[in-house]
Order: structure tokens, then C-alpha cells, then sequence
């Protein structure tokens, strides 16, 4: 039986700032989007039908998993009747803003692709990803690790990279930046999860004391300068789920009292990164973090950094 392996990598917002909001309900967005290699693993099967099972118990088996949205969309625009039996291996965390649900949607369109030969281009995999939601068409970016199985022989993609884009509207116009390695992070997931609906719903861009400098981030970023990047870091979201869950700003405190240059929450939370300049310093940070909070990790960019999956 033909058997695809798809990584889907999350993502962290290194920058967000809300411009307002939209005619459509969304919200008018500029944030930098950024793959780090913490992520879950999509197993595909050639089958009958469409499956979704997971490792986790917190995510939905059925059409509410946007996995689920993302095979019946493909094999109904492309398929001739085929299926997929889909298996996800969860260790992104469940609703902490690391788009866990978009990356395994772009994972499942792009193998789905790949393993019946669709050969759909890639800028019609982003329009159909912008129907499932507004962080999957950034998810489809970057190159991730694929392996093939069938019947025996397999084979495997060999260039792996991660992908940062700046993103605008509601997150599904995307500008890619030039290619740069933030080799420790350690990111942070308190026990409680946050609606990012919510969040939303409560931000009032009238009670921002000013706007974060997105040139000022973009520069940094060309030159490649990880302080004067870690500086140029802002959520402005913070100010709305900081209020809901207080738990978050203490997290962020005992990251930068350890060292980090930066602590920020990503999307709407409440995971927490921090940034740092040495291995050993990030490594005692997590270890410190890990005592109170499990879902503690020593990441890095996707495709660039040691710490495959979080340690």
C-alpha cells in the first residue's frame, strides 16, 4: 500500500501588529511568520473514503479537524473517487498559537498532491489553503521532510527548509523574507489554551500606546542580527490575552531573567518564545521552565537547527 510521510512544521509569529478590521469580520494583519522545527508527522494512505486518527486525544477525528477539510477539498476538486486513511503524530501543542491544526492541513494538501500526481501548481494549493483558514496558506511554505513508501522501495525528499514570510490581509498574503536561522528558541505552553475567536473579539486598537516598527524588524532581518531582531519582536495581541490568562506574563519575565533577549507570545497564545544567543543558555532555560510547565522546548528554525521535534 502506497504510504506518504509529510512533517508539518508550527509556525511562530516573531511580529504581529492589527491594522483594524475588515469588511469580512477578519482582522487586517501585518505579522512575520516563522517555521520552527517542533512538529507533528503526517502519515498518508492510499485508501477508500476518507480517515483522520491521531496520538492526541484533543483534536477532532472528524470534518472539524482541518486535516479532515484539507483531503476532502483536494480529492473532491482534483480525485477521480480516491481517498486517504490519514494518521497524525501530534506534538505541536493544542491551542497554544502555533498553527497545529493549519500545518497539518498544508501538510495533507501538499502530500495528497504528491502522492496521486495531481501536480496542482503551487499557487492553486494556496488558494485552495485560504479556504480552510488563514495560517495554512503560510504553512504550505518552506520545504518539508517527505518520505515515500510503495510496496517496498522508498525514497525520501532530501532538501529540507523552513519559510518566513511576511504576512498581510488576514494572514494569507505572504511576502517571503530572505532565508535566516534562529538556532534557540526555547518556547513555552502553559496548561490552558486560549480561543483565538476570542482574543480577537476583545482587541481594541484604540488602546495601543503605539504601533510596533515592522521596518525596523525587516531590516534587522536582512542584516541578520539576531539582537537588533529580538528587540524588533512584538505581539500586539498581548495586550488582549495577557488580560484573559495573567499566567502568560510571568513566562515571559523568568524566560528574559534567564537570559532571553526576547520573550513574546505567539498568535494569540499562549505559548511563549524566547530568543537566546547560546545553546547553553536556552538549554538551562528550559530546563528551569520544564520544572513548572511540561510542554517546555529547545527548538530551532525548521530545517536549520539540532533540536528536531523539542528537547
Amino acid at each position: 500500500m502506497k504510504t506518504l510521510v509529510i512533517e508539518a512544521p508550527a509556525k511562530i509569529n516573531l511580529f504581529l501588529d492589527v491594522k483594524g478590521k475588515r469588511n469580512d469580520g477578519y482582522h487586517e494583519l501585518e505579522s512575520i511568520m516563522h517555521q520552527i522545527n517542533l512538529v507533528d508527522r503526517i502519515n498518508i494512505q492510499v485508501d477508500d473514503g476518507i480517515t483522520v486518527k491521531s496520538s492526541s486525544p484533543y483534536i477532532p477525528d472528524d470534518a472539524g479537524n482541518l486535516a479532515y477539510q484539507a483531503a476532502r477539498l483536494i480529492l473532491e476538486k482534483y480525485g477521480q473517487g480516491e481517498g486517504a486513511a490519514i494518521f497524525i503524530e501530534k506534538n505541536i501543542p493544542v491551542g497554544a498559537g502555533l498553527a497545529g491544526g493549519s500545518t497539518d492541513a498544508a501538510a495533507v494538501l501538499k502530500g495528497l498532491n504528491i502522492l496521486y500526481n495531481y501536480n496542482v501548481a503551487g499557487e492553486e494549493l494556496v488558494q485552495l489553503a485560504a479556504q480552510i483558514g488563514s495560517d495554512v496558506p503560510f504553512c504550505l511554505q518552506g520545504h518539508p521532510l517527505i518520505s515515500i513508501n510503495d510496496g517496498g522501495s522508498s525514497q525520501q525528499e532530501q532538501t529540507v527548509m523552513g519559510a518566513s514570510c511576511l504576512a498581510k490581509g488576514r494572514g494569507e498574503i505572504l511576502s517571503p523574507l530572505p532565508h535566516r536561522i534562529i538556532p534557540y528558541m526555547v518556547l513555552v505552553k502553559p496548561e490552558f489554551q486560549l480561543s483565538t475567536a476570542e482574543v480577537y473579539k476583545n482587541f481594541k486598537l484604540e488602546l495601543l500606546k503605539s504601533s510596533p516598527d515592522l521596518q525596523a524588524f525587516i531590516k534587522a532581518w536582512k542584516l541578520y542580527d539576531i539582537r537588533a531582531i529580538s528587540k524588533s519582536c512584538e505581539n500586539v495581541l498581548e495586550t488582549v490575552s495577557c488580560v484573559l490568562k495573567p499566567e502568560i506574563i510571568p513566562i515571559k519575565e523568568e524566560l528574559e531573567a534567564m537570559g532571553a533577549l526576547k520573550a513574546l507570545m505567539s498568535g494569540s497564545g499562549p505559548a511563549v518564545i524566547g530568543i537566546f544567543e547560546s545553546f547553553q543558555a536556552a538549554q538551562r532555560a528550559r530546563q528551569a521552565m520544564k520544572q513548572n510547565y511540561s510542554e517546555s522546548y529547545l527548538v530551532s528554525s525548521y530545517g536549520g537547527g539540532d533540536y528536531a521535534n523539542g528537547i
